[in-house]
């Protein structure tokens, strides 16, 4: 009995060595010195391309907030802000389904989730309008993405109709012809992975980057 009992602490020991410390290490290891810029998250000077942004609130000098920049999808914008403070995002649901235990008022921005509100939500068609107004004041005609939160409430990409949307106020905030922000559209779309996984998309970080320097 007392052999079983050593071999069996034995192997215990030895998974524990192998499987939490040696490979662990071992992925972080080889994720630093092959894919480091991924590792660290895909950070650039301006965020993370991997985590969508509330662009929503960037100033505009002689325009409304936001309208100089590409935005995302609603997931921190109007209804769906996490807090009452405008500035704040976090892509919580206005049903509050993601509240601070014992706090019914207080929004908790630090977790993401979809809204989860349902077809026949009236909440839903209330905040969808309230979104069509806020694009349609801004000169947009808005694509249902631009309506509709996604499903992590970070999603960091839109389609390039989604983009294509928005030019027309992108363009009479900063100046830049429309023309030329469709060319960058259509630059900055990203094909499916491996030319069939999921279907084209744009990066908003990355594609606000690009038109940076256009300016």
């Amino acid at each position: 009995m007392l052999v079983h009992i050593r071999r069996s602490l034995v192997m215990a020991v030895i998974c524990l060595v192998f499987l939490g410390f040696v490979y662990a290490f071992a992925g972080v290891g080889l994720s630093q010195l092959l894919f480091k810029h991924q590792a660290d998250g895909s950070i650039t000077s301006n965020g993370s391309t991997l985590i969508g942004q509330n662009w929503s609130q960037t100033r505009c000098p002689g325009h409304p907030l936001g309208s100089c920049v590409f935005q995302g999808r609603p997931d921190a914008l109007g209804p769906y802000a996490g807090s009452l403070n405008p500035v704040a995002g976090g892509g919580d649901n206005p049903l509050q389904a993601n509240n601070i235990p014992g706090k019914p008022s207080v929004l908790n921005s630090g977790e993401s989730g979809a809204s989860n509100l349902g077809p026949r939500s009236s909440t839903l068609l209330s905040n969808t309008q309230a979104l069509v107004a806020y694009w349609h004041s801004r000169g947009v005609d808005p694509t249902p993405d631009l309506v509709t939160t996604s499903g992590s409430g970070y999603d960091p990409d839109i389609s390039a109709a989604d983009a294509t949307a928005e030019i027309p106020m992108v363009s009479k905030a900063t100046g830049i012809a429309p023309s030329t922000l469709l060319a960058l559209v259509h630059r900055e779309n990203s094909g499916a992975q491996l030319g069939f996984l999921g279907t084209s998309y744009i990066d908003v970080l990355q594609l606000n980057e690009a038109m940076l320097k256009l300016r």
